[in-house]
């Protein structure tokens, strides 16, 4: 894969790993994102990574709070967690945006997801009412919240979907998306799937690989998965398949390159098939390796697998 162009203003690594911006202001992620889809679990994962946490500070706060990390020589990656019950929390996150670039600041956003199915059933869990429900059903309360935090969403320069995970795979999606050397300009997130388990939220490429014959109906491969070798063999002893990644990576190359240009630092890339364990699977794997260069670091997940 030719290696894209860098981005016009990279980061400088910052001594302890973290990246400085413009006059030493530290790298600054702002996380977001719906109530019960793992906030508290992602703050964990961050601060375990050496990230300083500031939890539910109102937006109009944010400013202030990146000044008083940039005069600090102990701070260089900070995260400010925001809640959309904050009262006029959109305008004043806009304005904070705004206000953080005029500073020189660099601000992520990191918005954490998951479908309603999932939200109500954690919610049911806990026994607690959504935060925006009232009088309402719970469900009335997620889908305020989520037309309250549509605009954001779209923006969001990293989607993070919990659907169907535990919290330990979602701190290890975390730790891998957010942890890691300063070199990689560009971190890929490349996650095999089973469409009948639905979409993954957070894809931004979505790839179909049930045009691939199925190993499922070979009964000696069927207890196997795309990990291991004599899966990954009869997919990629499809010409189709081979083919398929050179064509893939031929039509991500201009968009890579777009993405470093625009200085976006995360994307996800979805693989599917049919239960997300044979084809996808082996897929994904192979497509990670070729995306991969010095400045393009790339994720695997299996998100399905195990799910049969």
């Amino acid at each position: 894969m030719t290696e894209p162009d860098q981005p016009d203003h990279p980061d400088t690594p910052a001594a302890t790993g973290g990246t400085l911006g413009q006059d030493g202001a530290a790298e600054l992620i702002i996380l977001t994102g719906m109530s019960g889809a793992g906030r508290s679990t992602a703050v964990h994962a961050m601060e375990d990574l050496g990230w300083y946490v500031v939890d539910n500070l109102p937006p109009r706060m944010l400013p202030h709070l990146a000044d008083l990390a940039r005069v600090s020589d102990e701070v260089t990656r900070l995260a400010a967690v925001v809640d959309v019950r904050t009262r006029g929390f959109f305008t004043d996150f806009t304005e904070a945006l705004t206000t953080l670039r005029e500073q020189g600041h660099s601000p992520r956003v990191v918005f954490v997801d998951a479908s309603d199915e999932s939200l109500v059933r954690r919610f049911e869990s806990v026994r607690r009412p959504h935060p925006l429900q009232g009088d309402g059903r719970l469900l009335d309360g997620i889908q305020e919240e989520r037309r309250r935090l549509a605009d954001l969403r779209s923006q969001a320069d990293l989607l993070v979907d919990t659907s169907g995970i535990n919290v330990h795979q979602l701190t290890a999606k975390v730790r891998q998306m957010l942890g890691g050397t300063a070199s990689a300009r560009l971190r890929i997130a490349i996650v095999s799937f089973g469409f009948k388990y639905g979409v993954p939220l957070d894809a931004d490429t979505v790839f179909d690989m049930r045009f691939l014959p199925n190993p499922y109906w070979i009964p000696e491969l069927r207890g196997h998965t795309g990990m291991e070798e004599a899966v990954a063999d009869y997919v990629f002893a499809q010409p189709e398949a081979g083919e398929f990644i050179e064509r893939a990576v031929d039509l991500m190359e201009p968009m890579l390159a777009g993405y470093l240009k625009e200085g976006r630092r995360y994307i996800t890339v979805a693989v599917g098939c049919t239960g997300g364990k044979h084809r996808s699977v082996a897929v994904a794997e192979r497509l990670a390796t070729a995306l991969r260069t010095p400045v393009i670091a790339t994720l695997l997940f299996h998100r399905d697998l195990g799910r049969e």
